[in-house]
């Protein structure tokens, strides 16, 4: 399920009773949807997610996809006749103190670990170092894709395709995109309490999905996994 970008916008107009959009051009709203969804994966990386299979480069370094934001999770090895191993993150320091000269030894086709900086969010390293023959399961956080702005004089009508994370933060988006309108013209009497209520509800309904998914995660408690996850705090 989708929700359309116009749809969002819609209820934008709507609420800053500027259905001709004469204060607030559209071209401008998308600009703020568009600016919206990146701050939903600033605070929530977990909103936009990706399980997919990479062939990786040959050596030790690795790069997530093009639309990659962070790496959650490097899960196993995934060539179709290959071992399917899973592979476990360790400790880089560990490593370099006892095998300095790890990044050059020859490759191999399934790795055994990785190994993630979250200061380099979009690079991992494996080891042993890959070759071209191998293949990767990972979970990463993504970016997401902007809607394009209509021309200038376009009504809301003129909004096309999709909004780029899920459904649940289609109220969320409108929020963003109310306090930035509000904040825009905060000279006026009680526009920028406006701005800073619709930004409040904005972050508080981040915490609020946050701490409702970790309630019903499936993670057992001895999953190490687990023990990295943590609600946002408000």
């Amino acid at each position: 399920m989708t929700i359309a970008a116009q749809a969002i916008i819609r209820r934008c107009v709507e609420t800053l009773q500027d259905t001709t959009s004469v204060r607030w051009p559209v071209s401008e709203l998308v600009r703020y949807l568009n600016d919206a969804q990146r701050e939903v994966i600033l605070h929530r990386p977990d909103a936009l997610v990706r399980n997919q299979t990479i062939t990786c480069a040959v050596g030790s370094r690795q790069a997530l996809p093009p639309d990659g934001a962070k790496l959650i999770e490097v899960v196993r090895n995934a060539r179709t006749m290959g071992t399917r191993r899973a592979v476990r993150m360790i400790n880089r320091e560990i490593l370099d103190a006892q095998t300095p000269g790890w990044h050059a030894l020859a490759g191999s086709d399934d790795v055994l670990h990785f190994m993630y900086d979250p200061r380099d969010a979009r690079v991992f390293y494996v080891y042993p170092p890959a070759t071209v023959a191998t293949q990767l399961d990972i979970v990463y956080a993504a970016h997401p894709t902007d809607i394009a702005e209509p021309a200038d004089g376009a009504l809301f009508t003129a909004v096309t395709g999709n909004i780029g994370v899920p459904v649940i933060y289609g109220n969320v988006l409108q929020d963003y995109i109310l306090a930035r309108c509000y904040m825009k013209d905060s000279e006026y009497a009680g526009n920028a309490q406006r701005a800073q209520a619709h930004y409040t509800l904005f972050l508080n309904a981040l915490g609020a999905e946050g701490r409702g998914t970790l309630s019903v995660a499936p993670n057992p408690t001895g999953n190490p996994n687990h023990a990295r996850l943590q609600a946002p705090s408000n």
